[in-house]
């Protein structure tokens, strides 16, 4: 028998980080006004300098924030996978987005209206002491990214972005995702031909390697 929408919506709240300290009876009444939305790759989730009416929750997929430039030029500022929220600093203090979240594969996100969330803030303080985290987790990465940026050369921010996007797996640390040259520039704020030649001289160095979809970090 298919699983129905409030019960589909019930499951999935349970496991959002943001939602974690809820008891079943609020998160009953949560699932009550979420929704949810398929968002297929290319499209976005929210634009800068508009402002968003509701918040978003990433179940599946993945999706990129970005910023451009009068010419179009995109510069990626983070990844975000499932159980991240999108749109919470607008729901905070209203003002447009900062930037904009677009869909890298095709998403299915959590959509909970302003005043919904806004109302779920006010009963609930382990929900605003959760966003509060989230919104200190994301300034720290920034203070990161500005720090890179200012202090280390291309070959220094290649490495961190590698350490950063990698995860442990036995004694060794893996980049699982695929990521391309191009977004890796666009992350760090470099030419993407100058990646490809630190990721060659990383290689032949002996601190990384790849193994098909995925690089191995073998040197500290």
């Amino acid at each position: 028998m298919p699983t129905s929408q409030y019960g589909l919506s019930l499951v999935v709240l349970r496991n959002v980080p943001l939602f974690s300290g809820l008891s079943e009876v609020e998160l009953e009444k949560l699932s009550q006004v979420c929704g949810r939305r398929r968002v297929e790759r290319g499209v976005f989730v929210v634009r800068a300098a508009e402002v968003a009416d509701s918040l978003y929750i990433l179940l599946t997929g993945r999706a990129k924030v970005i910023i451009t430039d009068e010419e179009g030029r995109e510069i990626i500022l983070a990844w975000l996978g499932p159980g991240e929220a999108i749109g919470e600093m607008c729901m905070v203090d209203g003002s447009p987005c900062s930037a904009s979240v677009i869909a890298s594969e095709p998403c299915e996100v959590l959509v909970l209206g302003k005043s919904a969330f806004q109302r779920c803030l006010r009963d609930n303080f382990p929900v605003a002491q959760k966003l509060m985290q989230i919104l200190v987790r994301r300034l720290r990465e920034a203070d990161r990214k500005i720090e890179s940026l200012a202090l280390l050369d291309v070959y220094g921010r290649v490495a961190r972005l590698l350490l950063e996007l990698s995860v442990e797996e036995g004694p060794r640390r893996v980049v699982k995702k695929k990521i391309s040259k191009q977004d890796m520039a666009r992350m760090i704020g470099a030419s993407r031909e100058m990646v490809s030649k630190v990721m060659r001289d990383l290689e032949l160095s002996g601190y990384i390697a790849s193994e098909g979809d995925q690089v191995v970090i073998l040197g500290s």
